[in-house]
Formats: C-alpha cells, structure tokens, sequence
C-alpha cells in the first residue's frame, strides 16, 4: 500500500503547507508549531494513559507513536521534524522514522521532550498543543484564526486522506464479520468484542473509539460499554457501534442483527436498513444536513407506522416529538482523523457558528455537504425505557400501540451506520464498499 500511498502523499503534502500558509497569513503568524504531545498521567500514580498523537499532528505524517515530537513548519521552507527518541529501557522506544513520507521533511532526532522544545523557530508562532506547562518558554496558544481555518479546510478529505479512511473501513468491516460470527456462536458481549479486537489486530487503545457491544435490551443504552462476561440466556439482538484505524484515520461502524427465530425483529431491521440507504443516497453536494436529519424523521415515522407503533401522520409524529423518543440522537457527524471530526457547526473559513434546528440538540453537524466531506449517516430506532415513559405521559401516547411497543423493548433498538464520501455525483459508501470485499 505504500507504493500507492507515496504520490497521493506528496499531493497531500502540498495541499496542507497551502493552508497552512492561508492559515498563518490570516492570525499574523510566523511560524506553524504542532505538537504531537504527551500521554496525561494517572492521577496519584507513576502510569499514563495511552497515548493519541494530536489530530493536527497526524494530518502532517502518519506517525501515531511519536510522544514529544513536533512539526515546526514556516511558509516557504521544508516541514521540519522534531522527532523525540529517548534513551529508554523501561519502554518500546518508537522506530526511526521511514516510509514513503520521511523523505518531505528534514529530520532531526532529538533524545527528550525539551530537547525538542530548544530546537523550535523562534518567533512569532502559531503553537498547536493541548494544554500543558510551558517548557522553555513554549506554550499552546491555539490561535483561533488559524484553528478556524486547518478546521475548515481539513473537512475536505484529499485523496490521501480518503484512501487511509478506506483502509480503516476495510478493517472495521473485517472485524465486524468476525463479531456476527461470535454473536451468532452464542458469545457473550466480552468474547464478542475479543473476536472483533483478534479479527481488527488492534488493541482497544488504538481503535478510534470505545466499542459498544450490546445484546438484547442493551441495546436501548446508545453508549453501552459493559461487555458482560456470560452470554445471555437467548440471542434475540445484537447491535455493534465499532471502528477500526488506519495510520490515525478512523472507520465508524454500525450493525444490528437478529437473533434466529425473531422475524419480526428482522423485518424491523430491513425496513431500517432501506431507509438508512435511502439517506446515504442523498449525501450530495447542496444537501443541508439539518434537513437531511429532518426529512430522516419523517422516514423513520413511516417505518413506525408500517410495524404498527403509533397511528399517526409522519407530520404529526415529527411535530409531537414521538420520533424523537424512538430516535432521539443525531443523524450523523463528520468523520476523518477524529471519529467526531471538526468544523462540523463552521460557517466558514473565518469561524462562525451554524446552530442545530430547534429540538434537536443532538445533532453533531449543520453544514451543506460539499465534496470531499465525509459524514456518518447513523439512523437508529429504539425502545429506551427512560423515554418511552415521558412519552407515555403526553396526549400522543394514546395513537400509539403500547403493547406492540412492550413486545419489542426485549430487543434494545436498531441502528446501523455508514460512512460516506459527498463526491461530484453519486457518494461513495467507504463501510458498504468495505462490507463487498469482504463477500457481503
């Protein structure tokens, strides 16, 4: 893949000194420093968590394990590396830097953290860092100027950045087949999740998120990350929300499956999965994803209706708030080198802010889908105690079928995901495209 990756790079490369002059002209800056930072240390405790490489650093190079190294780039020179390889036998210390990119950047290896510091520009410096003590008279300023602008460019995927999201779509795809197939084996939540980490070959720290795992009623908790160690006593459902990493870039995946013997469950599931398709088909350059999300409760209305849950318009239950209750997250969010990615509120290069539609402050992006964005299109449909009892005290409650409902509460919900490119004509599905080479 590094044969492939190498010109793509080299494009990628450029794409990103161009905005980051845009970006440095704008704030009144000299100089670039990005930080990759440091693992945050336990609190009372000589451990630290794993660590994750800034986001901003690994748009630049795809080094997830460089802790205490720095990008210092200056418009009109080579981007330098400052990259920390300590003297160290308590721990792996991270491999000289190789591979199809080291050849873009001048190199200097330094043994510490402060030794890094000591070699940076001096000047007037844009310092992209999280919030740490200063070293040496080096601290995170974050300008927003120059953040408004990397955030608002970085939400148009280059070629590089989409062919590395690709990969992470493959992997995730592989490791969900292998979760089915330990779901439809009997395991429980904790031998499923260890089938999908075996299948991904990655640990849970570099995922770029926390699994979820969750059978049967379980699946009702939109962030369900228990894993119980015994298998229940039926398999009625199984809804699995995980991802998988490529080089600092991440898949987000969603599937729910049925249990043998639970048909009608199944057929819930289908007419699920043929709306969410319905709306990957609409991720189109000029599409509003407020209303995307919008017009999303209104099919998901129909699907209520046609399984017998309420005897309403589609109108009537998106007004009254009873989609809300079966449906009550946002339809999707950007995606790239963070699972949330940036910029997904930005009105444009310069900041500013588009506000979510009244009732649904759940929703993670506003924006007009433009190509080269790459959004999570993540319909769900649940059976969540806590909301379904405030619904049960509104005059609606009496057009819905409370014990049809009741019957399928065993099953937790539906929600099933993809991730999408808006291109200049029909999207690209990375997670379907991923699920076919792996024989769906």
């Amino acid at each position: 893949m590094n044969a492939q990756l190498a010109p793509l790079y080299t494009a990628h490369l450029a794409t990103l000194c161009t905005h980051a002059d845009r970006a440095l002209a704008l704030g009144g800056f000299d100089h670039l420093l990005i930080a990759a930072g440091t693992p945050p240390g336990k609190f009372l405790d000589d451990q630290d968590y794993p660590f994750v490489a800034n986001p901003h650093f690994r748009h630049w190079l795809p080094l997830a394990d460089a802790p205490g190294s720095w990008i210092a780039y200056t418009p009109g020179s080579r981007p330098k590396l400052l990259f920390v390889q300590p003297r160290d036998y308590w721990h792996v210390v991270p491999q000289a830097p190789h591979g199809y990119w080291v050849e873009h950047f001048d190199i200097v290896t330094m043994r510490s953290a402060e030794e890094a510091v000591a070699h940076l520009p001096k000047g007037h410096s844009a310092v992209v860092a999280s919030a740490c003590p200063a070293i040496d008279g080096v601290t995170a300023n974050n300008p927003q100027p120059v953040l408004d602008c990397l955030h608002w460019h970085r939400s148009f995927k280059t070629p590089y950045d989409l062919a590395l999201m690709r990969e992470a779509s493959r992997i995730g795809a592989r490791a969900h087949r292998a979760a089915e197939a330990a779901f439809r084996a009997g395991e429980s939540e904790f031998s499923i999740h260890l089938a999908y980490l075996a299948a991904a070959k990655q640990i849970d720290a570099e995922l770029p998120y926390a699994s979820i795992v969750a059978l049967n009623e379980h699946g009702a908790v939109l962030h369900y990350m228990h894993f119980d160690r015994t298998p229940p006593a039926a398999h009625r459902s199984f809804l699995i929300d995980a991802g998988a990493s490529s080089a600092g870039y991440a898949s987000d995946i969603t599937r729910t499956y049925a249990g043998i013997g639970h048909g009608e469950f199944q057929a819930l599931i289908a007419s699920m999965d043929a709306a969410q398709r319905g709306f990957v088909a609409k991720v189109r350059a000029g599409q509003g994803y407020p209303e995307l999300h919008l017009h999303a409760h209104h099919v998901i209305a129909g699907v209520l209706r046609d399984h017998g849950f309420i005897r309403m318009s589609a109108e009537s239950a998106v007004e009254s708030g009873v989609t809300s209750a079966f449906f009550p997250h946002g339809l999707g969010h950007s995606i790239g080198l963070q699972v949330h990615d940036v910029a997904g509120f930005q009105r444009g290069e310069q900041g500013g802010s588009i506000p979510r539609p009244a009732g649904h402050p759940y929703l993670r992006t506003t924006r007009v889908l433009e190509p080269g964005m790459v959004v999570t299109i993540e319909p769900g449909l649940y059976f969540i105690d806590m909301l379904l009892a405030e619904l049960r005290e509104k005059p609606v409650a009496a057009d819905i079928d409370w014990t049809r409902v009741d019957a399928f509460r065993p099953y937790g919900g539906i929600r099933i995901e993809d991730d999408v490119v808006c291109t200049d004509g029909t999207p690209e599905n990375l997670t379907r495209d991923a699920f076919a080479n792996q024989g769906d």
